[in-house]
Formats: structure tokens, C-alpha cells, sequence
């Protein structure tokens, strides 16, 4: 028997699945993905080629969404699927380096 925690996920997974793919279905696995902090400073797009493009306007949230874009790739592919997520950019500043280094 399997524990109601994992349970719960797994179905909610199965049903976003098999929603027809949409901006808000993009947007509500981008939501469950992150959660409710990263999700309110971010805004997502999906493009016809399978990318997840992240637009932040500050550089500690694109740090924060770069450091965690493993575990979040593999959230977003469970509730959206393989086929449908294949990479995830988020442009904009990248990390600042001191002179010299």
C-alpha cells in the first residue's frame, strides 16, 4: 500500500497530463513545480519546440530557478510529460564575476 502523500501527486500528475495542453496547464505545473514563492516573481512560456522559458526580473530568483532547474525539469516533465518539456532557459543576467577571476 502505498502512502496517501505519494499517492496524491502521482494522480494530480496523471490528470494534468491529460488535460489538453494550454498556456494556463504551463502555467499551473510551472505553479506546482516551484511553489508559490518562485511562482510569484516568475512567469513562464512554453515554446512549440519544448522549451520552458522563464522571464524574472531579479538576478537572486534566476540564480535561485538555475540552482534548482534539475528537480524542477523533472516536476515539470511528470506533470506535463517527456514530449512536452525538453529544456528549460532562463534568460537574463547571469551570475556576476570579480575582475580577474
Amino acid at each position: 500500500m502505498q502512502p496517501l502523500q505519494h499517492t496524491i501527486p502521482d494522480v494530480l500528475a496523471e490528470l494534468v497530463r491529460k488535460a489538453p495542453l494550454s498556456p494556463e496547464k504551463v502555467t499551473f505545473a510551472w505553479r506546482a513545480a516551484v511553489g508559490p514563492a518562485i511562482s510569484r516573481v516568475s512567469a513562464v512560456r512554453l515554446s512549440a519546440e519544448g522549451v520552458v522559458e522563464v522571464a524574472c526580473a531579479h538576478d537572486q530568483w534566476r540564480r535561485e530557478i538555475r540552482r534548482s532547474m534539475p528537480v524542477i525539469k523533472e516536476r515539470l516533465v511528470a506533470l506535463l510529460g517527456a514530449d512536452v518539456v525538453k529544456q528549460i532557459k532562463v534568460p537574463g543576467a547571469g551570475p556576476k564575476r570579480r575582475p580577474g577571476r
